[in-house]
């Protein structure tokens, strides 16, 4: 059975393995939970685009297994009166990563999840058509773990390194592609932390940064 990616004595931090993107674009080596919330992509070579959120369930409380049932349509939304509105929703994204740095795969990277919604960037709309989303376990106003951070690196660089489209400066977070209605990930990411730790695990002398 495929283990998550994590940081500790039995496992060697994912940043210095590397990540592996098989030939049918799932991760190799990590958790594969497959999610219905997806359909084809316009243009499977089409990707152009990664984004990240932020998600907890309950709000602000992490663990618990919560949201991988929320991507899979088997959320008991009674158990909670927070979420009550995610009855009968239904969205995934590519890629969670838990406050372990453990990584879990919903849906394989030529296919279109559902999580960024109505959205634009740089005036093309549709960001699902053409982005890989990244959830990340955490909050608006929470420090994330410097696990995520390190497995988020590994992540966008194999990614960048699989599909050539991707560049950092198309790295960006929900807010920058629907900000009337999303704030993630929010005031506590560090967005140049991830850039600095991407340009310097890629080698790259001149890269475009975040504006």
């Amino acid at each position: 059975m495929p283990t998550s990616l994590r940081h500790d004595a039995d496992y060697t931090c994912c940043a210095r393995v590397g990540v592996r993107i098989g030939a049918e674009h799932w991760i190799e080596g990590v958790v594969r939970c497959a999610s219905p919330n997806c359909d084809d992509r316009t243009d499977p070579d089409d990707i152009a685009l990664v984004v990240v959120h932020n998600i907890s369930l309950p709000p602000g409380e992490f663990g618990g297994g919560l949201v991988e049932q929320f991507f899979t349509n088997c959320l008991d939304c009674t158990v909670d009166a927070t979420l009550r509105d995610l009855d009968g929703v239904r969205v995934s994204s590519h890629l969670f990563v838990d406050r372990r740095g453990a990584v879990t795969q919903f849906v394989p990277f030529n296919k279109r999840a559902w999580h960024a919604g109505v959205s634009s960037h740089r005036g093309r709309e549709g960001c699902n058509d053409y982005s890989i989303g990244i959830e990340l376990e955490g909050a608006d106003h929470v420090r994330y773990e410097d696990v995520q951070y390190a497995s988020l690196t590994a992540l966008v660089v194999a990614l960048m390194n699989r599909y050539p489209r991707l560049s950092l400066d198309g790295i960006v977070g929900h807010q920058d592609i629907a900000p009337q209605r999303k704030a993630d990930p929010g005031s506590s990411f560090d967005w140049s932390r991830l850039y600095r730790d991407v340009v310097t695990s890629i080698g790259a002398s001149s890269v475009a940064h975040r504006g």
